[in-house]
């Protein structure tokens, strides 16, 4: 089952930081950012986080709950979370339920060699459960911006 623009999410579960639970419905009547990323502690994702941190009171402002999503397993995130003052829930796909819905599982070549890894990719979902923009395969510098600016406009368009 993949996710489409404009189509409401299919069922999943996922356990989160803080002992949460995630699923397509737990969240309805807000604007839910998931971001997927390949790894805790690697220095684009310490990054990315670090941005989603820095504008997470503008995300809360315009209405939105923001949620990271790796395989790393809930040690990992607990301590990735602690290290960078995350003022956000991880969720860990270590099954990688999460990211083959979300298609976000790709071959990668790392030091030469066929390796399965995450696509970066960020996923909106509106306040009614249902996907509306997807940004795969980007780029960390300005992105955090550009997923703020259609949270503004999404609270705008309601």
């Amino acid at each position: 089952m993949t996710i489409v623009v404009n189509k409401p999410l299919p069922e999943f579960e996922g356990n989160a930081t803080g002992g949460i639970k995630v699923t397509n419905t737990s969240h309805l009547g807000q604007v839910v950012v998931l971001y997927f990323y390949p790894k805790d502690n690697t220095p684009g994702c310490t990054t990315e986080a670090m941005q989603f941190r820095d504008k997470y009171k503008d995300f809360e402002k315009a209405g939105a709950v923001v949620f990271g999503v790796s395989r790393d397993n809930m040690k990992s995130h607990d301590e990735f979370k602690a290290k960078l003052e995350l003022p956000f829930e991880l969720i860990a796909d270590t099954e990688e339920k999460m990211c083959h819905m979300f298609g976000v599982v790709k071959n990668k070549i790392m030091y030469g060699k066929k390796v399965k890894g995450i696509e970066r990719s960020t996923f909106l979902v509106g306040a009614d459960g249902v996907l509306q923009a997807e940004w795969r395969g980007l780029k960390v510098p300005g992105h955090v911006d550009e997923v703020l600016k259609a949270v503004k406009a999404l609270r705008k368009a309601a």
